[in-house]
């Protein structure tokens, strides 16, 4: 099953349990728009590279659509129709007036040098621009996509238009319109939901262990809020392989060691062993963070897991198969159109700010973030208890409630 795929059949689900009006499933199940582009790009050596990009636009009932931008030698347009419906989903699930896109292009942009990487984006940028503005469709950074590489694309938009327009884009720099608070929200924002999962369900953080997947940027952020929030962190991983240790790691000197050594994996940190990506997906612990690429748990290892508790931090780690299997075995799953929406909720505060040309504090937006991620639990608690379905499941029906009303509330075209 592709990824679209995956995404159709969680709506599905969902609109059977709510009783969803037929017209609106039909109309959330297909992307509004698909735009594929090839743009060439002149390379240091001279030459003339042709690189392939996307952009989709899901829906924007409920406001403008919103989503990131991937660089990955891997994307492809089934990857981006399903990403880009996740974030119709997520704003709707978050409350925040904004719709669902996605874009990506195919490229190792590892490969690339500093000044390739700028003409590349400012050419995909301009590929795109006739689709793209701050009332229309506003991009983000996504996977391999930095505030540098935003702020190259909003100054080329801008010269297009003949006009700063630094609300066409989020997760810029600060120089540039950017927003305190945006670099770790994904992170924030999901410990946000953690603290109400546990007050819910009595769960002491000084008695607890997690284990976190994936060691980048979020995952790192999230593992050191755990630790400081007093969880044994007894496992963390990135694409090489892992680091166990029954008696908890410090998550910034496992940091420290990758950035010298290259991975986790190389850390020969006080005890702890190397563990392979597998090994920590199937290691008991109370909550088990998945913070690195779609499709981690599939039918064939979800048996294998034995977490109390699944929080995804990343886009569609778990597949509907193993759903499942997991709701079976009593393992609960604190869906990723919830837990990371903390990431879509600052960039919409960056798009509000840029619109007033009036920026906040940290505290503000801080204040914010925990207010909305809070309130997001809430209702999906309320609607899992409602429904007696999965907080996936839930998670849907949230959102797909709030766009049914919009989208009934706007009418159809005849």
């Amino acid at each position: 099953m592709s990824l679209f795929e995956n995404t159709l059949a969680q709506i599905k689900q969902a609109s059977a349990i709510m009783k969803l009006n037929p017209t609106v499933e039909k109309i959330l199940s297909n992307p509004h728009r698909i735009l594929e582009v090839t743009f060439p790009v002149k390379m240091d050596n001279g030459n003339i590279e042709v690189f392939k990009g996307f952009r989709v636009q899901h829906n924007n009932a409920r406001g403008p659509y919103k989503g990131g931008i991937r660089f990955h030698p891997q994307v492809d347009m089934g990857e981006v129709m399903a990403l880009s419906a996740w974030m119709t989903i997520k704003c709707a699930v978050a409350n925040i007036p904004l719709g669902g896109g996605k874009g990506g292009v195919i490229v190792d942009p590892k490969k690339l040098s500093p000044a390739e990487l700028e003409r590349l984006s400012r050419a995909y940028i301009r590929s795109i621009n006739r689709i793209v503005g701050p009332d229309e469709d506003v991009p983000a950074p996504d996977v391999y996509t930095t505030p540098q590489i935003m702020a190259w694309m909003v100054d080329e938009y801008s010269k297009i238009q003949g006009r700063n327009v630094l609300g066409m884009l989020t997760g810029k720099p600060l120089a540039v319109g950017g927003s305190l608070g945006r670099a770790d929200s994904t992170s924030q924002g999901g410990i946000y939901v953690l603290e109400e999962v546990c007050k819910e369900k009595g769960i002491d953080p000084k008695k607890a262990t997690v284990a976190v997947q994936g060691f980048g940027n979020a995952g790192a952020n999230v593992a050191h809020m755990l630790m400081d929030m007093g969880f044994k962190v007894v496992a963390v991983s990135d694409s090489k392989g892992g680091l166990y240790s029954a008696d908890g790691l410090d998550t910034r000197i496992v940091e420290k060691c990758k950035t010298e050594k290259g991975s986790v994996n190389n850390c020969a940190v006080g005890n702890a062993k190397a563990i392979s990506n597998s090994d920590l997906l199937a290691l008991p612990c109370d909550v088990l963070f998945l913070c690195a690429m779609e499709n981690q748990i599939t039918a064939e290892n979800a048996d294998k897991v034995q977490a109390k508790m699944i929080l995804e931090l990343a886009n569609g780690p778990v597949t509907p198969e193993a759903d499942a299997i997991l709701a079976k075995k009593g393992i609960a799953v604190i869906p990723d159109i919830l837990a990371n929406s903390g990431g879509v909720t600052v960039s919409y505060f960056e798009l509000v700010q840029n619109k007033a040309n009036f920026y906040w504090t940290a505290e503000e937006v801080d204040t914010r973030l925990r207010k909305i991620m809070v309130d997001g639990w809430k209702n999906v608690s309320a609607n899992a208890e409602k429904y007696a379905c999965t907080y996936r499941q839930a998670a849907f029906i949230t959102a797909l409630k709030r766009l049914e009303d919009a989208i009934l509330a706007r009418g159809f075209e005849n």
